[in-house]
């Protein structure tokens, strides 16, 4: 695909332009549109291949459109283009709650995906999964795919698990961002230098994720192996904030 446009000039359309600059995945065209000019004048500061546009059409020309607005525009925005795209335009939604079919019932494309980034993504290694319409073309998917490769991880899953992955991948980093660098601040403060303080804890985030997932023992083992737990007065009130908080929002964006 040598022509790709983004209808939205957001927060995900910087990382995943970031990462195709990451991995020098080049197009002869790359088109953005945005509402807010200030967003494209940034946009376009911080990577001047792109062509910037205001007017949303000048999206609909390209091999592959990239939906990247949020749910409660969708319908305004994809009324206004909805006749404008070739059949042979693959359509990827980066949007939750609009499913594959909602969006055939609006585009009557063949060829549509609905993927959702996550914001390691930027340094390329995102967990984006993406889903396909029944009707996609093979050789299609297959140059999606390879694009798609270059950001990370991209599990090819049932459109109906999208939002759950948003919830558990996409929104992931927030839940510990916060912690993880808390601990590089009291590693600092305990003695060590930050680049030795992040070095160590990326590398015990690593084997925790090995450890639990990968060596066959049941939970209570892998955390026995352990035997000093600080934070064990107050694993189930987090636990509980998990369980409220992260269904809620999972019945906020599922369809």
């Amino acid at each position: 695909m040598k022509t790709i446009s983004f209808i939205g000039g957001g927060r995900i359309t910087r990382i995943l332009l970031q990462a195709f600059n990451n991995a020098k995945v080049t197009f002869n065209g790359i088109t953005v549109f945005d509402i807010n000019g200030s967003t494209l004048a940034s946009l376009k500061a911080k990577f001047p291949q792109i062509q910037t546009a205001t007017n949303i059409e000048d999206t609909t020309k390209a091999e592959l459109v990239v939906l990247a607005v949020h749910p409660p525009v969708v319908l305004e925005t994809l009324e206004k283009i909805k006749s404008k795209f070739s059949a042979d335009t693959v359509f990827l939604s980066l949007t939750p709650k609009f499913t594959i079919q909602k969006l055939e019932a609006i585009l009557g494309l063949p060829n549509i995906a609905r993927m959702n980034p996550s914001a390691s993504t930027i340094v390329n290694k995102g967990v984006n999964p993406v889903s396909f319409s029944a009707s996609f073309d093979n050789s299609k998917k297959q140059l999606l795919l390879n694009l798609a490769n270059t950001m990370g991880y991209i599990p090819q899953v049932d459109d109906a698990k999208i939002e759950a992955y948003a919830v558990i991948t996409a929104m992931g980093h927030t839940y510990f961002n916060f912690q993880l660098q808390k601990l590089k601040e009291l590693a600092v403060s305990f003695g060590m230098d930050e680049a030795e303080a992040a070095k160590a804890i990326t590398n015990m985030l690593w084997g925790t994720t090995e450890t639990l997932f990968n060596t066959g023992l049941p939970f209570n083992e892998v955390n026995d192996l352990v035997p000093v737990k600080p934070l064990a007065e107050v694993e189930e009130t987090i636990k509980g904030y998990y369980d409220q908080y992260l269904t809620g929002i999972y019945n906020k964006i599922k369809p």
